[in-house]
């Protein structure tokens, strides 16, 4: 799933109280196979001043050389694997700004040119709480060097019963399926904002890269819900480098389950999901 390098953009109404939601190095995809409790809950007091609230944290750490920031909603952290998950996650992208900006400081002093401050910042949000799954979105942003930040997104839904991580591609049964139930009407959608932005539609039969259709699992994906109990809606978010240029931003997209999609939800996850006429 390709979600990185994109502007950052509001999350789209995928719950019914309008939650909103939300790069850095790129994101490995959520491996339920791995054992969540197994995972270490990394230790930020001696690097980072945190602040928990009722399971939420917000972590920021500042040095001469990174800007390091870290959130997550209460609902995540009242989880305790799920903390831990993140806490995982949080130091391992703490650890790799740090070695980061030393490599950069340093070659810059040896270079002779002025050395600007990194950044790294993820912060997760709330789509959708429900009774046995908890869906997430991260903003993601990173600042290495370079003529502008890079942006992007990445997403979870946390099995409340199992304790894992799960990809929101894994509740259907394959992407291919995904892609032939809703890829085109994601390409309809996008290549109608792209005329927007660009004043122009887009030609039949063009083979510019930045007027390819691009399949579901190619996006940020998101579980949503307007009735907080069964997913119902489907979001889309798209790094600008997959659908335009840089300069034209994030392309994001929200899709009602109808009875398509719910024909390819896998046999496990059925009732966890519903149509939204």
């Amino acid at each position: 799933m390709r979600r990185i390098i994109l502007v950052l953009a509001p999350l789209l109404a995928l719950s019914g109280c309008n939650v909103p939601s939300g790069g850095d190095e790129p994101v490995p995809p959520a491996t339920p196979d791995v054992p969540v409790t197994d995972l270490p809950v990394p230790d930020a007091s001696e690097t980072a001043k945190g602040e928990a609230t009722g399971g939420a944290r917000d972590v920021s750490t500042e040095t001469d050389s990174f800007l390091f920031e870290y959130s997550y909603p209460q609902q995540a952290g009242e989880l305790p694997a799920l903390a831990a998950w993140l806490d995982q996650r949080m130091e391992r992208r703490r650890q790799a700004i740090e070695r980061d900006a030393a490599r950069g400081r340093a070659e810059a002093r040896e270079n002779g040119f002025p050395f600007n401050m990194y950044s790294s910042g993820t912060s997760w949000e709330v789509v959708a709480d429900l009774p046995g799954w908890l869906s997430l979105s991260a903003a993601l942003d990173s600042y290495r060097g370079g003529a502008h930040p890079n942006y992007g997104f990445d997403t979870i839904v946390w099995d409340k019963e199992g304790d894992r991580p799960l990809e929101p591609v894994a509740f259907f049964t394959s992407a291919e399926a995904l892609d032939n139930a809703l890829g085109e009407r994601l390409c309809e959608a996008l290549n109608a904002e792209r005329e927007k932005r660009r004043g122009a539609p887009v030609e039949a039969g063009s083979t510019d890269i930045f007027d390819a259709c691009i399949k579901p699992d190619e996006t940020n994906l998101l579980l949503g819900s307007s009735n907080g109990r069964t997913f119902n809606r489907i979001g889309i978010q798209i790094a600008p480098y997959l659908a335009g240029p840089y300069a034209e931003g994030s392309y994001e997209f929200t899709f009602n389950m109808d009875e398509d999609l719910l024909a390819i939800v896998r046999p496990e996850y059925r009732e966890a999901f519903s149509v939204r006429n």
